[in-house]
């Protein structure tokens, strides 16, 4: 299929950096005729953009309603809340925040938000992994053994088998505990 031969093909687009001359006559031109058609407002308002770069432009840097400045606490709390809520749905979030745009409130959780997220996820997983309960050894079983059948006769060997066989501090290396517990089940009548 051969591409379309609107005029727009034929132009040279300026691209990157808007200057504030383009940013005027964009602005000037949506308050006479609004903002709708983009592909026809950058070519009446005489700008060699293109119509999704004069869009993006009048949406997240030239509208008169948009909130400029920084994310207060408030607003930063509530992105937080929300996207655990929502995810990344920025247009939702922007949507509960007068005056921000969705690029702006993304941009800020790239940047900000999720760096901030990771280091206090990365300081709770250290203060948790240093408040480790210590495992028990075969030596405070037997030790809790002896004293439960000097207080009873009819004492049976019992252990929890979870909280014995728990590796995750991985604190002794040597198999002497596995010889311990096979002599233990050899004597067993």
């Amino acid at each position: 299929m051969a591409p379309k031969k609107d005029g727009v093909s034929k132009r040279v687009l300026n691209k990157g950096a808007w200057t504030a001359e383009e940013d005027r006559k964009l602005a000037e031109y949506i308050k006479i005729h609004g903002a709708k058609r983009w592909k026809t407002i950058a070519i009446k308002a005489g700008l060699s953009r293109c119509g999704k770069s004069c869009r993006l432009r009048w949406l997240n840097y030239l509208r008169p309603n948009i909130k400029r400045g920084n994310i207060s606490d408030e607003e930063e709390d509530l992105i937080l809340r929300l996207h655990k809520l929502l995810g990344n749905r920025w247009s939702l979030i922007a949507g509960r925040l007068p005056g921000r745009t969705d690029n702006e409130i993304k941009n800020y959780w790239n940047s900000h938000l999720s760096k901030k997220i990771n280091q206090k996820e990365k300081t709770e997983q250290t203060s948790t992994s240093e408040q480790t309960v210590p495992l028990k050894t075969w030596e405070t079983v037997q030790m809790e053994a002896e004293v439960a059948k000097g207080s009873d006769e009819n004492f049976e060997l019992s252990f929890d088998a979870n909280e014995f066989f728990d590796f995750s501090t991985q604190d002794c290396f040597g198999l002497d505990w596995v010889n311990k517990f096979l002599e233990l089940d050899d004597q067993t009548p």
